[in-house]
């Protein structure tokens, strides 16, 4: 296993910030990498994010020191969406099966995870994000089917997208984890514009789907101090409580989004005009 700590960056400072001093801070270059649990450590509300790349033997979860735990999940919850080929989650010996974006709720308390592929050649791609948690949910396998799905967008604006809300209030239960995925729509292109903040809470995309030469212009910053990332295929974006987050892709494109904080609600946003971005 592998863990990096990125500390909180004040507005302030992230107003000074050159391009190689944002992605430092903001941006996850490498997510997977074959028969690895990579993760970083996010002092931006504790949210860990990582990926498990389980290629040619299982892969167990334990506890990094930044963890400070005798287990991963002694005091915190995870959301697992599979972006790969099909895997399996075993979890203190009870066994899921997901397929691609699948999704798996791991509750508060659970010993142990281990991940598998089910097929060497076509690995599973399980992305990781944990929240700290105060009590204790049943874990929910949740298919694609079984998620909320939310229209939104306008072909007109290049926008037109479906939002897949998987840890959800309607869905299952948790403590501060909401997760889903959100899926463009062929010659779409714009991804949660109008823009909006939510002070209560803070959030983690992975751009996926994107072909190997293409890229994400992800928008962040204060909405008077924007800035830009430019993101490649299975990148993952921090992004805190003050700053936008939406983005363009020069090709089309899917991304997992994930939140915790103090508010579960998916609408509790602070819209941010197009007129007022500067």
């Amino acid at each position: 296993m592998k863990i990096e700590v990125r500390q909180v960056s004040h507005p302030d400072a992230v107003r000074a910030y050159g391009t190689d001093d944002l992605r430092r801070h903001f941006l996850i270059e490498s997510v997977f990498e074959t028969d690895e649990i990579v993760l970083t450590y996010s002092h931006i509300d504790r949210l860990v994010i990582g990926g498990a790349l389980p290629a040619t033997k299982p892969l167990k979860l334990s506890a990094p020191t930044p963890i400070g735990q005798e287990f991963f999940l002694a005091q915190r919850e995870l959301g697992v969406i599979n972006i790969g080929g099909k895997g399996r989650i075993s979890l203190d010996g009870a066994v899921h099966e997901l397929a691609t974006r699948d999704c798996l709720y791991i509750g508060k308390g659970i010993v142990d995870v281990v991940f598998e592929s089910a097929d060497k050649s076509n690995p599973a791609k399980f992305y990781l994000l944990s929240t700290p948690a105060h009590a204790v949910h049943l874990s929910v396998l949740i298919k694609p089917e079984q998620a909320n799905q939310v229209q939104l967008g306008d072909q007109l604006t290049s926008n037109k997208r479906t939002i897949y809300q998987y840890i959800h209030p309607d869905v299952c239960e948790s403590c501060q984890l909401v997760m889903g995925l959100t899926q463009l729509a062929p010659g779409n292109m714009w991804n949660t514009m109008p823009s909006h903040t939510h002070d209560r809470r803070s959030e983690a995309y992975l751009y996926f789907d994107l072909a190997a030469d293409q890229r994400i212009f992800h928008m962040m910053g204060e909405p008077s101090e924007t800035r830009h990332l430019v993101v490649a295929n299975e990148q993952a974006i921090l992004s805190p409580g003050w700053s936008i987050h939406s983005g363009v892709g020069t090709a089309n494109y899917a991304f997992i989004w994930a939140m915790g904080g103090d508010n579960k609600s998916f609408t509790d946003m602070d819209m941010i005009p197009i007129s007022a971005l500067r």
